[in-house]
């Protein structure tokens, strides 16, 4: 109902609004029960007076503290497990530390950086490149012990570094580490197999697709940005087009696509969704739990769920509560993860912008060109106020270039798969698939470079504060929430189910 909708965006609004206050100013925990207690208060009073006409606006009030109350409360919590390190007292110092790798390396010109948990805390390690390192490895380092602290990038940007780690759970890092590997192995059996398997899959990758068309295809399919190179990094950036080698729902959905493919005609629904569900977590644990992907794979997950019950799928419902859902796991998100800032709001253009053009739309183009068109335009309205405010450069050429790069994305995508995949059974059909694989691959990286060289391909921003942000978007959702006014002549169709909308069948 009506009512129901309203307290359950309120709450998770609520809660996110809380997340965000106790993160820019620490309220004591005496000021959070203050905030308890008159949710308490006012829904008494809405208890006693539940049939007077303003009984509905006290709950909605009173359940808008009490979630507010709960993420200021869960930040309070995550905060609290910063700042007692016993290694706090030996900050400058050089140490002999004992830990264990407990995410995949990854890379940059010179070094490779790793998480690395010791006995009492997770630290970032930086060492050289090209020594041998996987996950589980115990490692015995010795470096000095830093402590991260903010620095301006190229554009001018403050970054805010401690608070981009601590949203990782890491306080300290050991910059230039010697590291000795002491041949022991640690970790999940299960994701050490996992990501075996990818290395393996990666390989066989290598052989067939040269670079730096392999390093496209690699972060294409797992995200693996660290192969493309900051030269090609780089164009992506000018030209508005990193977001394909950044792994989204559109990489889940295609991994729940084949599995249910590849099971129709061995299981019931059932046990396909199922089945689904189960390598969506694999696939997870493969290319990272970054927050894109675990926010792409519990909306994927919902979809899947709502099919199973038979129940409908709300997209809205289920990207508010997915966010919710990991801002209570992890609230240092909200503010000090850029990627889970503009994945969020990228689905959300996309939701609430896009259904606009559903009459454009619905005429179709050549090549389903408007889709990728307004799509692009929506996603870009969504997120442009975070890239002007944290990025401070805005590509001009993005709508254009992605026209013509992202229908040729999903066919990249297939070929790179199937030479992997069948190269490592044949040779010969690994090289007829590398083949015409490398040449789709070949067609993104020129387009991006082409435009990229552009000299007027980007537009530099001045610096402004972040409630300039705020206030961009408060006036864009009063905007929005005008435009929906039943006295406006624009009525938009019930919101698309844009994660679920091509593999889902009914058999």
């Amino acid at each position: 109902s009506e009512v129901q909708a309203r307290l359950f965006y309120t709450s998770l609004l609520a809660c996110t609004l809380g997340v965000g206050l106790q993160t820019v100013h620490a309220f004591s925990a005496a000021a959070i029960m203050w905030l308890l207690l008159a949710a308490f208060v006012i829904a008494v009073v809405w208890r006693r007076r539940s049939f007077a006409p303003s009984a509905p606006y006290l709950l909605l009030v009173s359940i808008a503290f009490f979630a507010t109350a709960l993420g200021m409360m869960r930040m309070h919590l995550a905060s609290e497990q910063f700042n007692r390190s016993p290694l706090a007292s030996s900050l400058g110092e050089v140490l002999k530390i004992t830990g264990v790798v407990v995410s995949e390396p990854t890379y940059s010109n010179r070094t490779q950086q790793l998480y690395v948990q010791t006995e009492t805390d997770k630290i970032l390690v930086s060492t050289d490149r090209f020594q041998s390192i996987v996950y589980g490895d115990v490692l015995t380092i010795t470096g000095m012990l830093e402590q991260p602290a903010a620095f301006t990038t190229e554009l001018g940007r403050e970054f805010d570094y401690a608070g981009y780690l601590k949203a990782r759970g890491v306080e300290y890092r050991v910059a230039f580490a010697e590291v000795d590997v002491s041949g022991e192995v640690a970790g999940n059996g299960l994701i050490r197999t996992l990501l075996a398997a990818k290395h393996w899959f990666m390989q066989s990758l290598e052989r067939f697709i040269p670079d730096p068309s392999a390093g496209l295809g690699e972060g294409l399919l797992l995200g693996v940005k660290s192969a493309l190179g900051d030269e090609i990094e780089s164009d992506f950036r000018r030209t508005g087009i990193v977001h394909i080698v950044v792994l989204s729902g559109y990489n889940v959905m295609l991994v729940v696509s084949f599995i249910i493919l590849c099971f129709s005609y061995f299981f019931p629904r059932t046990w396909r969704i199922v089945f689904a569900i189960v390598a969506i977590v694999l696939f997870a644990l493969i290319v990272g739990l970054s927050a894109t992907v675990v926010r792409a794979s519990v909306m994927a997950s919902l979809v899947l769920f709502a099919e199973l019950l038979g129940r409908r799928y709300n997209v809205l419902r289920a990207l508010l509560f997915a966010g919710v859902v990991m801002l209570i796991i992890n609230p240092y998100l909200l503010l000090y993860d850029i990627g889970f800032q503009l994945s969020f709001m990228a689905t959300l253009g996309l939701v609430l912008i896009l259904p606009h053009f559903e009459t454009v739309l619905a005429s179709g183009g050549m090549l389903g060109i408007k889709d990728f068109l307004f799509s692009t335009i929506a996603t870009q309205i969504a997120v442009l106020p975070l890239l002007m405010y944290h990025i401070g450069e805005v590509s001009v050429i993005s709508v254009l270039v992605n026209v013509l790069v992202l229908p040729m994305v999903p066919l990249a995508m297939l070929l790179t798969f199937l030479t992997g995949v069948l190269g490592s059974l044949s040779v010969h059909v690994g090289v007829v698939f590398g083949y015409v694989a490398t040449w789709s691959l070949q067609y993104i990286l020129v387009v991006a470079h082409w435009f990229a060289a552009l000299p007027f391909a980007t537009l530099l921003v001045p610096e402004f504060s972040g409630r300039v942000v705020i206030a961009i978007y408060v006036m864009a959702i009063f905007g929005y929430w005008r435009l929906m006014q039943p006295n406006h002549v624009v009525s938009l169709p019930d919101v698309p189910n844009i994660e679920q909308s091509v593999f889902f069948r009914k058999n």
